[in-house]
C-alpha cells in the first residue's frame, strides 16, 4: 500500500517546474532590465561569490541570466532582465539552464520554445 501513496507525490521535477513557474512574469514584455553597462545583483539573489556582471561580454551576460533565471523571483527577473536580450540568448542559455526552469519559460512563453534552433546573438 505505501507503494501507492509514494506514486501520488509529485516528482522533483515537477516540483522544481512548479517553483520556477510561480517566480515568472506574466509577459516577456514586463522584462524591463539594462541592455548594456553593469549589473550588481542582491545578495539575495547571489549570496557567495560574483556578483557584478557586464552586460556586453557574452560569457558574461549569459552568466548573469543564468543566476538570475535560476535564483531571482519576480521582481529581480523583470528589473534584471531584458526581453530582447533573453529572447536572442535564449538557444544557447537554454541549454545552460535546468530542465525543470527551461520547461517553466518554454510553456509560459511559446516565442521562447520557438527560437531553439536559432543561434544566439
Amino acid at each position: 500500500m505505501a507503494s501507492s501513496s509514494a506514486s501520488a507525490l509529485p516528482s522533483a521535477f515537477d516540483v522544481l517546474r512548479t517553483r520556477y513557474s510561480r517566480r515568472l512574469p506574466a509577459r516577456l514584455e514586463d522584462l524591463t532590465g539594462p541592455t548594456q553597462g553593469s549589473v550588481d545583483l542582491p545578495l539575495h539573489v547571489v549570496w557567495s561569490g560574483r556578483r557584478s556582471y557586464q552586460l556586453e561580454g557574452i560569457r558574461s551576460r549569459m552568466s548573469l541570466y543564468r543566476t538570475v533565471l535560476a535564483e531571482g523571483q519576480r521582481e529581480d527577473l523583470e528589473a534584471i532582465l531584458n526581453q530582447d536580450l533573453l529572447i536572442s540568448q535564449w538557444p544557447v542559455l537554454r541549454t545552460l539552464v535546468s530542465r525543470p526552469l527551461r520547461d517553466a519559460w518554454e510553456a509560459a512563453f511559446p516565442q521562447l520554445a520557438a527560437t531553439r534552433g536559432a543561434s544566439a546573438a
